[in-house]
């Protein structure tokens, strides 16, 4: 899982009420898709960039993974926002606590910001499927 402890990375809920390690602990969920937020520091995009390439590589060969995006806010913006689909809570939790993912925290640039949350699709007739 994410490390609270890490002194590179800061991992904010965007819901208290649910937060994310809480979420990743969900049994049988089915598949579901991780909607991670970064900010990252002025003047580290490219630094960014490297690690999360970085971290992908350990994801999309982990158990479970389906698929990822990433994408930028326009204009000077600093937020990247990661859209990631896996079969279940459970599977995304155990690639999250890897050791291999772990040493990567490591190397984001300082002052990084993550906001991760869980959520699954929602069937609204005729606008979108589930």
């Amino acid at each position: 899982m994410y490390r609270k402890d890490c002194s590179v990375i800061e991992i904010r809920e965007i819901d208290p009420s649910a937060s994310f390690m809480t979420q990743l602990q969900e049994v049988d969920s089915g598949p579901v898709t991780v909607i991670n937020t970064f900010i990252f520091p002025e003047g580290e995009y490219e630094a960014f960039l490297d690690v999360w390439q970085k971290d992908s590589f350990v994801m999309m060969a982990s158990p479970g993974f389906i698929s990822a995006q990433l994408h930028r806010g326009l204009g000077d913006s600093r937020t990247v926002t990661n859209v990631a689909t896996w079969e279940s809570a459970a599977q995304l939790g155990a690639a999250l606590a890897s050791d291999e993912f772990q040493e990567l925290l490591a190397l984001y640039p300082e002052g990084t910001v993550v906001y991760p949350a869980l959520e699954r699709k929602v069937a609204i007739p005729g606008v979108c499927e589930a």
